[in-house]
């Protein structure tokens, strides 16, 4: 199969990514948690914070505050426990019981692994994994690669103005084994997730960041000591306190590259032991077909990449009150946060809710990155589009949200709850008991003109990353929203409209009020 024809199962034609005789082997499930056996350690404070309020001063962090750090962007914070609905893919397991973390994952399975370059006083300069089920570093390659790490970043970052560095990487087989080669689009929404939690946290934290997506792969993952065969980094995020940092300079046209391969020469080669516990490892030839695809040998100055595609109102265009930027405790917020399945019950929303929930997430949803460059780029490259059913003074219909003008643009008139709900192959939640239905819509071509097959999985986190900022924005107004790669891609992009202006629905996210439903819950934090 084409790489072309693969990415348009992932998002069209979902059934073909999968063998139809595919049986989950739950009794050789992998660990949500990658686990690295004979380095060295450095314990955590499990006494974290229990709120994060405001912003705090931009001061270079000790470990005790990096671990805060860490562990409110991944670590373990619930132990929950239910009985699966009958009609779930783990109806066979009985009780089902999920360690949770505060960015949803698909399945709560958390493929991605998160990895740490710190220079800080009271700890070792050095590569380190964040081992999320101990609380604790890993140290995995000692020393100082400011110089190393920046060549890998083509010269962009100055990474001597930085105390450290977060690697975001995808580790396949650990939702591979539940989803096939489904997983891959997973991987990318599961990272942009995981990276809306990190831009979050790290501005209360008061921790200057910014996204890199383009980097030397080769360089970045030998950094590391991962294998490409098994895992990846997807995005590398410099972190600094110092309020005059160059972000994305601009590297001279006339200056030779930076090689992958001699770089890559300067470091021992390593190669560490780890535990994921199945026994039987499948193979995934296409997840590694497109890691490789997708890789970089080299880095060339880019212009302004994929700048969202503006939609003007066809219809009525409703403007939406004016309502100041939400402040809220990301602690209490985060711990709050719930995904419901069947428990949506209806309720009516406010037009102060509605515009509450959209300035949030879009004005939340600005970030540093080597897409832009230096520039902010007043056009997203993902947007939000909403269908509508019982909002206070709005009529029912599906929308299109002007974040610039603050306005919904009305794309079609009408209840469409029926035809979401039909475009849905699993009925694990009631779009009738849900006021609000929102879609991320991208770029059709997925960024591939742009950036090659890379475009791809940076698409998919960009959404990631909008998604958290909606389900943050919901849980601080008290409703619920539950993430769904489970929808008809073309039906949703018919009922808005898309195909005339070259975008698609990337992800469907139900949101609205909830009941709670029964299982037991214990919080994990100190």
């Amino acid at each position: 199969m084409s790489l072309k024809a693969f990415l348009h199962n992932l998002h069209y034609d979902i059934d073909k990514t999968k063998p139809p005789d595919l049986v989950v082997d739950w009794e050789d499930r992998p660990l949500a948690y990658k686990l690295y056996r004979g380095l060295p350690v450095v314990p955590l404070s499990p006494e974290v914070p229990l709120t994060l309020e405001g912003s705090e001063a931009p001061v270079k962090p000790d470990l005790r505050r990096m671990g805060h750090f860490l562990w409110y962007i991944f670590g373990l914070t619930q132990l929950s426990q239910s009985v699966p609905a009958s009609n779930s893919m783990v109806q066979n397991m009985g009780l089902l019981q999920l360690y949770r973390r505060f960015a949803p994952s698909g399945g709560a399975l958390y493929p991605n692994e998160l990895y740490v370059y710190l220079k800080l006083e009271d700890l070792r300069a050095g590569v380190y994994h964040y081992d999320v089920a101990h609380h604790r570093l890993v140290l995995l390659r000692e020393g100082n690669f400011d110089s190393y790490l920046s060549r890998a970043l083509g010269k962009r970052c100055d990474m001597s103005g930085c105390f450290g560095a977060v690697f975001v990487s995808t580790l396949f087989w650990k939702n591979f084994f539940k989803y096939n080669n489904f997983s891959y689009r997973l991987q990318g929404l599961d990272a942009g997730a995981l990276i809306g939690q990190l831009l979050e946290v790290a501005k209360r934290f008061g921790f200057a960041s910014g996204v890199y997506f383009q980097f030397l792969d080769r360089a970045v993952n030998d950094l590391l000591g991962v294998s490409e065969q098994e895992e990846s980094v997807y995005a590398v995020i410099p972190l600094s306190v110092e309020p005059a940092i160059p972000w994305f300079a601009n590297r001279d046209e006339g200056e030779e590259g930076v090689s992958v391969t001699e770089l890559c020469r300067e470091l021992r080669s390593v190669e560490h032991d780890h535990y994921v516990r199945s026994r039987r490892v499948k193979e995934f030839p296409m997840l590694i077909k497109m890691n490789e695809a997708s890789r970089l040998e080299s880095l060339r100055p880019l212009g302004r990449i994929g700048e969202g595609k503006i939609v003007h109102c066809e219809d009525q265009a409703v403007a939406l009150p004016r309502v100041k930027r939400l402040l809220y405790d990301l602690a209490s917020v985060s711990r709050q946060r719930f995904s419901p399945d069947g428990d949506f019950v209806m309720g009516k929303i406010s037009q102060e809710q509605l515009a509450l929930l959209l300035q949030e997430a879009t004005s939340s949803f600005r970030y540093r990155n080597d897409l832009d460059g230096a520039h902010e780029n007043p056009v997203s490259r993902v947007s939000l589009y909403v269908c509508l059913y019982n909002i206070e003074g709005i009529p029912n219909g599906a929308y299109y949200y002007d974040s610039a003008a603050h306005t919904l643009c009305r794309v079609r008139h009408g209840d469409h709850r029926l035809r979401l709900q039909q475009g849905m192959p699993s009925d694990n939640v009631n779009l009738f008991q849900v006021p609000l239905c929102f879609h991320v819509a991208g770029d059709k071509e997925h960024l591939l003109t742009a950036l090659g097959y890379r475009g791809y999985r940076i698409q998919q986190m960009e959404a990631g990353m909008l998604v958290q900022r909606l389900l943050l924005a919901a849980s601080a107004i008290g409703i619920g929203g539950h993430p769904l790669l489970g929808f008809d891609a073309s039906l949703c992009d018919e009922i808005y409209k898309m195909a005339s202006r070259g975008i698609t629905s990337l992800i469907q996210i139900p949101v609205g009020p909830y009941r709670h439903c029964p299982r037991l819950v214990g919080g994990l934090h100190g």
